[in-house]
């Protein structure tokens, strides 16, 4: 994957759609529209934050124009909106990304796990981060906390579970020689190497951060 896809000022007004949707005002950064439209756009989560955070500021004269022109009439801003998918080619991948090669960084985060679809990796890393909220003898489907880990999550509270048993194997401290067979293994391992070592209170505030894509 050799280049990203640039943004375009025609996204201006998808952003600005987004913007504009109930509750109108800045969306949270992980929040599930706000990371549909980044995944379409091919743009970071934090790109599209801070363009929303333009509009709310206006912070240009172009973005002053499309606010007079769009801010009061969502009606056209849809029609607007529309007629720009349909020229760009969007939900037509193979028209609108075709020749160009698409370098993924955040979006591997929002697709899910091989070999348990139920979860993305984002929810490798709450349930990380509950797990060291917890000691092992609570990490067990009774717990609150892991209940309500679930409910976030749409899933079984064993499935949490069973990623708190693994993180377990991960965790030098505990020292845990038995041997582990499980499809989420390498994405946990991954996921540990890459947050375990962050300040927990960092690790809380991404969570925080992350909990948006679900709520």
């Amino acid at each position: 994957m050799a280049k990203n896809q640039n943004w375009q000022d025609d996204y201006w007004l998808l952003v600005m759609q987004l913007y504009l949707r109930k509750p109108i005002g800045v969306k949270p950064m992980y929040s599930r529209e706000s990371i549909f439209l980044c995944l379409e756009l091919h743009i970071t989560p934090e790109q599209l934050f801070a363009r929303q955070c333009e509009i709310a500021h206006l912070e240009t004269p172009r973005i002053e124009r499309i606010w007079k022109d769009y801010g009061r009439n969502p009606k056209r801003l849809t029609r607007a909106v529309g007629l720009l998918r349909s020229m760009l080619g969007f939900n037509s991948s193979g028209d609108f990304y075709d020749g160009v090669e698409v370098e993924e960084t955040f979006e591997r985060d929002f697709r899910p796990l091989e070999g348990e679809e139920r979860l993305l990796p984002i929810s490798l890393v709450l349930i990380l981060d509950l797990y060291f909220r917890l000691t092992p003898a609570t990490m067990v489907s009774e717990t609150p906390e892991v209940q309500e880990m679930a409910r976030l999550l749409k899933v079984p509270a064993s499935l949490v579970v069973d990623v708190l048993h693994i993180y377990q194997h991960c965790d030098p401290y505990l020292r845990r020689h038995d041997i582990i067979i499980h499809p989420l293994l390498q994405p946990c391992q991954q996921t540990w190497q890459q947050y375990s070592n962050m300040d927990t209170r960092q690790l809380a505030s991404r969570a925080v951060q992350l909990k948006a894509y679900y709520q």
